[in-house]
């Protein structure tokens, strides 16, 4: 039986600062050495802060969307979701946004009126999810997944809490069903604290450091840094901080990627038709 392959460190990709608002944002992609990392496209950083009692709360309200997929994780706050597909709800600390755009439609993120009223800590992450082309018309779905519906593998004898978001590891199975066989978890661990995958031949590995320092092959990756990886079947983490982590992996989309501001499509065509779609109202309507 042969050694699986160890990924290493390819290069590390540092967060830039682009808040938006009074809303701290970080963004590790796309960046100026990288403008995407395989299927996934993009990672908006916000927070860590406290929003003082009152506040104006999150700045992103009705916008369109069409290609790809939007997954926001809440590990501070809260986070109210409505979209022109009938979805609405209001994740806490702990859970998971997964909005499918597909083939179109609006949607809004913000603050709920309790949390402008209160304010309170707030740390969110959205990434975004290619979709290939098969699927860039399908219909717009969302799940909405509270902390206690994700399952939590505790390993290394408690120094690792891995929260199993989608895909399966260690037996268990992630909430959300990716249509595109997504694996997708975050996970936080404890100084000295190791986490292993395997399977990962010939798959898109993202590792994001949200706190703390991990080490990828004895290589440090500090916060605030995504990681770029080398091929390989496995990815042994372990941690020189307390730490957390954002780790997904998915299958490679090997098409050619066009993306003008909200919409993710195979050619500069199909973004013009998104923009026409959207303008004839195809997306739904949405009050501001």
């Amino acid at each position: 039986m042969t050694t699986p392959t160890l990924r290493t460190i390819r290069r590390l990709h540092p967060a830039y600062r682009d808040d938006i608002g009074d809303l701290v944002t970080h963004r590790p992609l796309p960046g100026p050495s990288l403008d995407r990392l395989g299927a996934f496209l993009f990672l908006n950083h916000h927070g860590p802060q406290v929003y003082p009692a009152p506040n104006r709360g999150l700045p992103f309200g009705p916008h369109p969307h069409r290609g790809f997929e939007t997954v926001t994780f809440i590990l501070e706050g809260e986070l109210t979701h409505r979209d022109t597909g009938g979805h609405e709800s209001t994740i806490l600390a702990g859970g998971v946004q997964w909005m499918t755009a597909g083939r179109g439609l609006i949607h809004a993120e913000i603050s709920s009126e309790e949390f402008k009223r209160q304010g309170g800590p707030l740390e969110i992450l959205q990434l975004w999810v290619n979709l290939p082309a098969r699927l860039k018309l399908t219909a717009p779905r969302y799940t909405g997944v509270q902390a206690d519906a994700v399952p939590v593998l505790v390993e290394d004898e408690g120094r690792v809490r891995l929260h199993l978001v989608a895909g399966t590891h260690g037996g268990a199975t992630g909430p959300v069903d990716s249509l595109t066989g997504v694996f997708m978890s975050f996970a936080y661990m404890a100084r000295g604290g190791v986490l292993s995958l395997g399977d990962l031949g010939g798959r898109d590995v993202f590792l994001y450091v949200v706190r703390g320092t991990v080490a990828v092959a004895g290589a440090a990756a500090p916060a605030f840094h995504l990681v770029e990886l080398t091929p390989g079947e496995r990815l042994d983490l372990v941690a020189e901080q307390d730490s957390v982590i954002l780790l997904g992996h998915a299958d490679p989309i090997d098409e050619p990627v066009v993306a003008h501001g909200p919409f993710v499509m195979n050619s500069v065509a199909e973004i013009h038709q998104a923009y026409a779609d959207f303008q004839a109202g195809q997306f739904g309507t949405m009050a501001g």
